[in-house]
């Protein structure tokens, strides 16, 4: 039977080791993180199900004690399904088979973290995920299998995360037979075709009103909750559209009411209404 060691979090997390645990491979061993008490836990947990199927599961353990589990499994394969580390190449030198990671975008573009929310900032139409070889560099190696799918204007990062996390699915699906049969045809990588984006934080979500209508309202889908939100003084605002029609008024740029309505003057002298606002003064 072949075996494979998971490292997995978040709903990619738990949507990929089932396909694991249905295609019928042997998963001694699941590494994942333990819940941050201060983010918004709004996904699901790759720890309840690894313990509900009975497979040992450790949490932000000691790396040096994960080396030895590793060497005392001696794994066909190792996968990480959006864990938020990198695996130390001594680690993944252990799979006999090959290691392999699955990124939420169509790979060498948005390497790094939070790809989904860069796309959408980015006002990209499209994005996917890719299942690739895990290489010292992140996100480099070659390339196994994608996935499209499509970035509506209007839509938020959380709505681009389903379709990313279904894409996942669907990838692991078609790529777990050939992985294993020894079949799969991996391609590499031009990463001067790419971009590399680092992590998040919430502070980042705040609105620059000099900024276009367009940035800013991609930059609102992007954050939108149950991410952090987009935020200006006073006030979170969580949904937004470009107002065609509509030119800003003469005067300070930034969020006023009219006829008992949100708009927002932005830079480049168009409107937003702000169709969800959360006051916060």
């Amino acid at each position: 039977m072949t075996r494979a060691v998971v490292f997995a979090y978040h709903d990619v997390g738990v949507r990929c080791l089932r396909v694991l645990l249905e295609a019928g491979i042997e998963v001694p061993l699941v590494a994942t993180h333990r819940d941050d008490p201060g983010e918004n836990r709004w996904f699901a947990s790759v720890a309840s199900l690894s313990r509900e199927r009975g497979i040992a599961t450790v949490e932000d353990r000691d790396p040096a004690e994960i080396h030895s589990r590793l060497r005392g499994l001696e794994p066909d394969f190792i996968f990480s399904f959006y864990y938020r580390r990198m695996l130390p190449m001594q680690w993944l030198a252990l799979a006999r088979r090959g290691a392999f990671n699955m990124h939420g975008s169509l790979l060498p573009k948005y390497r790094g973290r939070a790809p989904v929310n860069w796309a959408v900032l980015m006002g990209e139409s499209e994005t996917g995920a890719t299942l690739h070889e895990m290489v010292a560099k992140p996100d480099a190696g070659r390339i196994v299998d994608q996935e499209r799918v499509p970035i509506g204007e209007d839509d938020t990062a959380f709505e681009v995360f389903r379709r990313v996390s279904a894409a996942a699915e669907l990838i692991l699906k078609r790529s777990i037979g050939p992985l294993v049969e020894g079949t799969a045809r991996l391609r590499d990588q031009d990463l001067s075709k790419g971009s590399y984006f680092g992590g998040r934080r919430p502070e980042d979500g705040r609105i620059d009103w000099s900024r276009s209508a367009r940035e800013i309202h991609n930059l609102v889908r992007a954050v939108a909750p149950p991410y952090p939100g987009a935020f200006t003084e006073g006030m979170k605002i969580h949904r937004t559209r470009i107002e065609a029609g509509l030119r800003a008024p003469n005067g300070p740029r930034g969020p006023h009411r009219q006829h008992g309505e949100w708009l927002a003057a932005c830079g480049d002298g168009r409107v937003l209404r702000l169709l969800e606002v959360e006051l916060t003064a």
